[in-house]
């Protein structure tokens, strides 16, 4: 039994004569007829009679036929990712992204690629770079969005973008009298600080440590959208990847640059060996050029 005496089954039973079949098949009658007897010849009973030029399905052929549905549809769903991964490299779309862009970056950029690529669907995981990591290694995921921070031994890489990091605070603070926020402005006051996990932690705790500034730590987040969120609430002030602070600018969040420079760099991670493919090139271009338009300047208000 093959895929091609199934397939004429079925168009067969659709369609109640053998001529109708081989027009949608595109085959000729001669082939259905062959196809059909060989089928019968191997499940072993007659799946038609025939009455004048129509054939009518046995009770035996209707049961197989029920069957033969399911498994059809199966083979179409096959034949039909076959031809995704041929033209676009992968059946699906699986991205994982640390927080800072997958809040904002990256839905913006499954948009777009999707207005391009309708039928592929995409799948998108905000967790910490190194769980970002671990979900590419596993090849669970196709594309990671990871700081350079972590361990990326295993998988492969191409650089990203560099962010400077920026201050927000909230539109009624004293200092966003300043243009320009210095850690020495910070001293004392109340502080946002991200998470041990975060990219941005171990910069900013240099930066302050090195200085001899205390910060006044009121509250620590898992995440630079959460540090933005809390900031938001009054609750203190942060120091964030530009791109988490964008969305919150409508929230009347602050923006300023902050010195010294916190710089933030950021990689494309893929499996081994599945960095050109056709899919994952497509959505790291689309990335690219979402990434070079959205991130706030460090001047908005």
């Amino acid at each position: 039994m093959n895929f091609r005496q199934i397939e004429a089954f079925c168009a067969l039973m659709a369609c109640g004569t053998a001529s109708r079949a081989a027009d949608i098949l595109n085959v000729t009658q001669p082939a259905i007829s062959r196809s059909i007897a060989e089928l019968e010849r191997e499940v072993g009973f007659p799946l038609f009679t025939r009455e004048r030029r129509r054939m009518i399905p046995t009770p035996e052929g209707q049961m197989l036929y029920r069957e033969s549905e399911d498994a059809f549809a199966g083979i179409e769903r096959i034949r039909m990712t076959a031809a995704r991964i041929r033209n676009l490299g992968s059946g699906d779309l699986r991205i994982a992204s640390l927080p800072a862009l997958g809040d904002t970056l990256a839905p913006r950029a499954v948009k777009l690629f999707q207005e391009a690529n309708p039928h592929v669907p995409v799948t998108l995981r905000v967790v910490g770079s190194s769980s970002v990591r671990e979900l590419i290694l596993s090849g669970e995921y196709h594309i990671g969005i990871v700081s350079n921070e972590i361990d990326l031994r295993g998988v492969e890489r191409q650089l990203f973008e560099r962010y400077a990091a920026v201050c927000v605070m909230t539109a009624s603070h004293p200092l966003t009298a300043k243009g320009l926020i210095t850690a020495e402005d910070l001293a004392g006051q109340a502080f946002v600080l991200p998470s041990p996990e975060d990219a941005s932690r171990i910069k900013i705790d240099q930066i302050f440590g090195h200085r001899n500034i205390r910060l006044r730590v009121v509250a620590e987040a898992y995440s630079s959208a959460t540090v933005c969120a809390l900031v938001c609430e009054g609750v203190g002030i942060g120091i964030v990847n530009p791109l988490a602070a964008e969305k919150y600018i409508r929230s009347g969040l602050v923006v300023r640059p902050f010195l010294p420079e916190v710089v933030l760099m950021t990689s494309l991670i893929y499996p081994l060996g599945l960095q050109n493919s056709i899919i994952s090139r497509q959505f790291s271009d689309v990335l690219r050029s979402v990434s070079k338009g959205i991130a706030p300047s460090g001047d908005a208000v």
